[in-house]
């Protein structure tokens, strides 16, 4: 079993709850976190606020599991799902989606979700909060955090606070801004910050730790620091990714100049996080976040991860196409746009493919990532590099997985906003773009002739910019769309005589 594999599932016992509502399931903690639980035999309640975003999930399929929509901000809707629940994980951050009022948004979202749980009748909250001293040289974020603890039990129901630092796991956000500094950088111009103490904990412990304290009485109402064995400077853990990937030393110049609005835009210029979530995590780098305290080992014992060790268990499971849930999971699906109304461009292309639609499918969902764009990838690299310097995503993400897809899930600047197996794939650009757009590829079965390919690209613009824009990059499109469309068509021919997997 690799490092980061959950462990075998424990026996419940007397004080064991039958019921557990995840809030945050479809998020990249609560995904593996409720695949432990029902691995371990519990009832599970998701509340997503996109509830197709766990469509795919091994164990969405389980009779123990329940998926409810869930919008927080409704407290009598969030108060009957959380009815008959006896425990609930609040694994909510919306710092991914409120922009710079995220802390006050975080702090209301918690106070209607102790409400709805009081009027509920749950009996307890779990909640995974962050590690920093206290005081008023907290940052934002991790002041956010304490905020949130507060709110949770302002209502009077016990609440169990597991404080961690960097957790460090196959698509983390932390392991990816540490993976990309690492291999972009020999030389790395940073703030004072890489000599700040920090004790990371592997992505499984804080698994363990989770699932632990619903059997462990003592826990309930607490507040325990969760770490791993060891705390380093955040130089020595870019030197440890370093050797763990196989290169060579990667020099360090610290300098004073740097500030957070700096650094963070450093980050995103480097990593896959955008400059709006990269500012509060470079604010929070200047506390040092080390255990005080570790009575959580004596409660619930397990074996814990050395930073090499979750960091070679991660890049194993990257290795093995193994990653479970990616950081760029969390935040909010916008709907399609409105197409109705306005100007609205389009740019529709046919092919007949001589392959059943599977395999069409299978090779219109290996887009992006690794695989590449099938064609013209120098343009495709040419606009994520235009868009990171706008500050969009870029190529960056690349994607969780290189075979498969979901509903929610990044593929590179783009966003899967529709999924019908076989039949249909829709992306939504989350690039900078004077407009929305809208990538559609469809497979309608063609008697006699394997099926017939359709690929629609919407675009609806803002303004005269907008409309600029599309004329500009229209020329491009021959050769990007027409080339993708006979890439995915060889690519299925290769699928469909290579026979069934």
């Amino acid at each position: 079993m690799s490092a980061e594999a959950t462990p075998p599932p424990q026996t419940m016992d007397d004080h064991c709850p039958t019921r557990i509502a995840v809030s945050g399931a479809s998020g990249y903690i609560g995904g593996r976190l409720t695949r432990r639980l029902v691995e371990s035999g519990y009832r599970v309640r998701c509340l997503a606020r996109y509830p197709a975003k766990l469509q795919g999930r091994e164990w969405a399929a389980s009779p123990n599991v329940e998926i409810f929509q869930a919008d927080l901000e409704d407290h009598e809707a969030l108060a009957e799902v959380l009815r008959d629940c006896d425990v609930a994980y609040y694994l909510v951050h919306s710092m991914t989606s409120a922009g710079a009022s995220y802390a006050d948004h975080d702090r209301a979202l918690a106070m209607k979700f102790a409400g709805a749980a009081r009027a509920a009748g749950v009996g307890r909250i779990i909640y995974l909060g962050g590690l920093g001293e206290t005081g008023p040289d907290l940052s934002e974020h991790l002041a956010s955090r304490r905020e949130v603890e507060s709110a949770l039990a302002s209502t009077g129901i016990p609440v169990t606070v597991l404080r961690a630092a960097m957790i460090i796991g196959s698509g983390s956000a932390s392991f990816e801004i540490l993976r990309y500094l690492v291999e972009r950088l020999p030389v790395m111009i940073t703030p004072k910050w890489v000599s700040t103490p920090c004790q990371p904990i592997g992505v499984r412990n804080v698994i363990e730790y989770l699932a632990g304290v619903l059997t462990t009485p003592a826990t309930i109402g607490g507040t325990f620091d969760i770490g791993g064995p060891e705390g380093l400077r955040y130089r020595e853990i870019l030197r440890i990714m370093a050797e763990e990937l196989g290169l060579r030393r990667r020099w360090i110049i610290p300098v004073p100049v740097l500030t957070p609005r700096l650094s963070s835009y450093w980050i995103h210029l480097v990593t896959p996080l955008t400059h709006d979530i990269a500012r509060p995590l470079a604010e929070g780098l200047k506390n040092p976040v080390v255990c005080r305290e570790n009575r959580i080992t004596g409660l619930i014992p397990q074996h814990l991860l050395s930073v090499r060790e979750a960091i070679r268990a991660a890049l194993n499971r990257m290795a093995g196409h193994d990653v479970e849930t990616n950081w760029s999971m969390a935040g909010p699906i916008p709907g399609d746009p409105d197409w109705a109304g306005g100007t609205v461009y389009e740019d529709t292309r046919l092919l007949d493919v001589d392959a059943p639609p599977e395999a069409v499918f299978q090779a219109v969902c290996r887009v992006g990532g690794g695989h590449g764009w099938y064609a013209a990838d120098w343009l495709w690299r040419v606009r994520g590099w235009i868009d990171q310097l706008a500050g969009g995503p870029g190529l960056r993400r690349g994607r969780r997985d290189p075979e498969q897809v979901g509903y929610g899930e990044a593929l590179d600047f783009w966003r899967v906003t529709g999924y019908e197996k076989d039949r249909r794939l829709a992306l939504r650009a989350e690039m900078k773009l004077p407009g929305e757009a809208l990538l559609e590829f469809l497979i309608d079965v063609a008697p006699g002739r394997g099926c017939r390919l359709r690929q629609r690209a919407l675009f609806k613009p803002r303004g005269l910019l907008g409309i600029a824009y599309w004329y500009s990059v229209a020329p491009l499109h021959h050769f990007v769309f027409r080339g993708m469309l006979e890439g995915i068509r060889k690519e299925a021919l290769r699928i469909s005589s290579a026979g069934p997997r």
